[in-house]
């Protein structure tokens, strides 16, 4: 996977994702004057979370990229018809406007803003999906085949009855624990892969059915905060954790889901399904440090959200031990890639 901080050092790159705007929204909701086509300066700063002085010194470092992609700024007769058309009240005698497409550029240049890293990641992760995927023929009209439903039998033998037994047998075991937690490491790989590619067939049912598919994130939003928690606890198994339990609610003393990895350290998770536009700040984690450390004395500590992390919330995440599972790398996580914490 191409580290995020080469869009900011590439122009061609960032040319080759320029189309994908719809990732702004997918990081935080990006709001349009009434023209619902374009967006101020203002208006871009407070989306990256910075200061207005940041993005127009941006803008005099990359004007020329920034107007290949819609960046302009009105003054005259042209910024009075657009304040007409737009319904604007502003006595203002020139306005800058970005449109989604130079919005996204900003998000590839803009260095000191966590929602602009969060996009970079979701775009080249995107990129990534997009040219892993096999070559397809045109879509075919037949349904599923019987190799793929046998694939998917597999995938989930291999979910429920092998990964578990191997599992049972590296408890039990002393002398061959590193052959069978090997062993099983090769058994959840294929079954990651098998994963990936049903989900490629869902992906392409949605295209047959004329319809866009149900993506992993839009399926997680659309969770209650207990269905969520179960849904990490049944990833958490998947990548071979034992004695998984979900304790979410009155009386959980800041953790929801405790259990061990598979091989035995001592697992707590904070899970917070909140909307994509808002953030897990500074005092959540620091809540949650004092539980899973001090309360459960846990050697790997999981705060895991459907929305960014603030950079103070990072820092201190980094800083006490506690990995930051956010919107982008739980994306990731849900369609098979393991979270390294757990290997």
């Amino acid at each position: 996977m191409i580290n995020e901080s080469v869009l900011l050092e590439s122009k061609t790159l960032r040319g080759s994702v320029l189309d994908r705007t719809e990732v702004l929204d997918r990081v935080k909701t990006l709001s349009l004057l009434p023209d619902e086509m374009h967006v101020t300066t203002a208006m871009v700063a407070a989306y990256f979370g910075v200061t207005v002085e940041a993005i127009r010194a941006l803008v005099h470092d990359h004007r020329a990229e920034l107007e290949g992609n819609g960046y302009r700024v009105l003054t005259g007769t042209e910024l009075s018809d657009f304040k007409q058309l737009s319904g604007i009240q502003s006595r203002t005698g020139s306005l800058a406007l970005f449109p989604r497409r130079a919005v996204l550029n900003v998000a590839m240049l803009l260095r000191d803003s966590e929602v602009a890293r969060q996009v970079r990641v979701y775009l080249l992760d995107m990129e990534y999906l997009a040219r892993t995927q096999p070559v397809e023929n045109p879509v075919p009209t037949a349904p599923i085949s019987l190799d793929d439903r046998i694939d998917q039998r597999i995938t989930h033998i291999l979910g429920k009855t092998v990964v578990p037994m191997f599992n049972a047998l590296i408890e039990t075991s002393g002398e061959h624990r590193k052959e069978l937690i090997a062993l099983r490491a090769g058994v959840q790989r294929i079954e990651r892969r098998l994963h990936q590619h049903h989900a490629r067939l869902q992906r392409l049912e949605g295209v047959r059915e004329d319809r866009p598919a149900v993506g992993v994130m839009a399926a997680m939003d659309a969770m209650n905060g207990r269905t969520f928690e179960h849904h990490i606890a049944e990833l958490l198994r998947r990548d071979g954790c034992t004695d998984v339990v979900v304790q979410g609610g009155h009386g959980d003393r800041g953790v929801d889901i405790i259990g061990l990895t598979a091989d035995g350290r001592r697992l707590v998770v904070q899970c917070k399904r909140f909307a994509p536009y808002l953030n897990i700040t500074s005092p959540d984690v620091q809540k949650f440090v004092g539980a899973a450390k001090v309360l459960y004395s846990a050697e790997v500590a999981l705060f895991v959200a459907t929305c960014p992390f603030t950079r103070d919330a990072l820092n201190i995440a980094a800083e006490a031990g506690i990995t930051a599972v956010h919107r982008g790398v739980l994306e990731e996580w849900s369609a098979g890639e393991p979270l390294k914490v757990l290997e």
